[in-house]
């Protein structure tokens, strides 16, 4: 593997269920059962009178995929949207994201009336080799401008790795 080689560094799955309880719960359940992995609660910036939701109060809730449990579950996701993304999903660094609007288009996922019906945000970061500049303890330092990732190379990496369609 060179140093411009693309790779998946991370990927999200994020349910906003909006409201705690029994909603949050299910959803909690729908992600474990998608994941395989115990999801964490996410919890309201500021309070929105309108909506009744209280400052720190448990609203939705996410798991975090790296390596290549990450790559397998994207692949499965994919599946779900039919393998096709927008141009607009993707940004300038090359992250991309895309919405799922029902949990049972997932294969392998099958519906139970006791959970319900839930949507699930998608979000995917890729990296190179050399990217733990940014993170590590000492000297941190940015990513040159050559080596980062742009939007075209990412589009041409998820063409190639997973086969997606980019309309």
């Amino acid at each position: 593997m060179g140093m411009r080689d693309i790779k998946l560094e991370q990927v999200v799955l994020n349910i906003g269920a909006g409201e705690g309880g029994d909603k949050l719960a299910n959803a909690e359940r729908v992600l474990e059962s998608v994941t395989g992995r115990k999801s964490t609660r996410t919890y309201a910036k500021k309070t929105i009178r309108e909506w009744g939701i209280k400052q720190g109060e448990p609203v939705g809730c996410k798991v975090t995929l790296r390596g290549g449990e990450a790559a397998k579950t994207l692949n499965r996701l994919f599946d779900a949207v039919e393998r096709r993304l927008n141009k607009g999903c993707f940004d300038k660094g090359g992250n991309f994201a895309f919405g799922i609007k029902e949990h049972i288009d997932i294969p392998g996922v099958t519906y139970d009336p006791e959970i319900g019906m839930f949507g699930m945000d998608v979000c995917a970061t890729p990296c190179r080799p050399g990217y733990r500049i940014r993170r590590r303890k000492r000297q941190t330092k940015e990513i040159p401008k050559s080596h980062r990732i742009t939007k075209e190379e990412a589009i041409n990496f998820i063409k190639d790795k997973f086969g997606v369609q980019v309309v």
